[in-house]
């Protein structure tokens, strides 16, 4: 039996509905099916998204009023995610891997110790934050605010100040694991070569779920999936939902 690898695919430029429905599709189209799979994506224009459950009315009297905005609700939990700084990512973990089956305070935490330790090799003093006095089934997974005004629970903090590097937003589903994840360039500062920590972070997670990394082509989508799911999460009805 061919050993697991970690499929890490070409970066890519999008609108904010676009990179929410490529990260979807990953996570319910990809084949083959059973292996896991990362990306590092970027954004066409400036914007923000905002967890499943967030109420539209409370994420838009929180944007900058005098900038055009894109927005888009994602398909995972989380708080509201300013993207005009960032470096974001996408993980899929398929159903039946180990690190799936874990509990999601357990996921979150293993991935971003598998992030803060490839900081570490770009001179970022980067720890995940201890759960304290709270007991690890009770420990909050992610915020549900503002992603970067405050650090939660097994996020990636600045060990000297404290400040929130790196927050994240999980979904589960019949297909496995989807982790949206995202670092604060200007907390983790200007040493950092962004192409190192890729492969830096890529070989991480790869010794995280015990695979090999392997750099693949970008999978071979039908595009009137991707086009309507495009629409989908470019549309009111979905931007609004709450």
């Amino acid at each position: 039996m061919a050993a697991m690898k970690l499929d890490i695919l070409p970066v890519r430029v999008g609108s904010a509905a676009e990179n929410m429905a490529l990260d979807l599709l990953l996570l319910q189209r990809y084949v083959p099916s059973t292996q896991p799979r990362f990306r590092h994506y970027g954004w066409r224009s400036p914007a923000w998204t905002f967890g499943y459950g967030q109420k539209i009315a409370w994420v838009r009297a929180q944007l900058p009023a005098e900038e055009r905005l894109e927005i888009c609700r994602r398909p995972t939990g989380g708080g509201l995610v300013d993207h005009r700084d960032d470096w974001t990512y996408s993980l899929v973990i398929p159903r039946g891997h180990p690190l799936e089956e874990l509990r999601a305070t357990q996921s979150y935490r293993l991935i971003h110790e598998a992030l803060a330790e490839a900081l570490r090799t770009q001179h970022v003093a980067a720890v995940v934050k201890p759960p304290a006095s709270l007991p690890d089934a009770e420990a909050p997974a992610g915020p549900e605010g503002v992603c970067f005004q405050r650090a939660e629970v097994s996020d990636v903090v600045h060990a000297v100040t404290g400040e929130k590097i790196a927050g994240a937003a999980q979904k589960r589903n019949k297909h496995g694991l989807l982790f949206q994840g995202s670092i604060a360039r200007t907390v983790a500062g200007p040493q950092v070569d962004w192409e190192g920590l890729h492969d830096d972070f890529s070989a991480k997670l790869a010794t995280a779920l015990t695979v090999t990394p392997q750099l693949s082509p970008w999978p071979e989508l039908h595009e009137d999936e991707v086009s309507a799911l495009q629409d989908h999460y470019a549309s009111p009805e979905w931007i609004e939902y709450r």
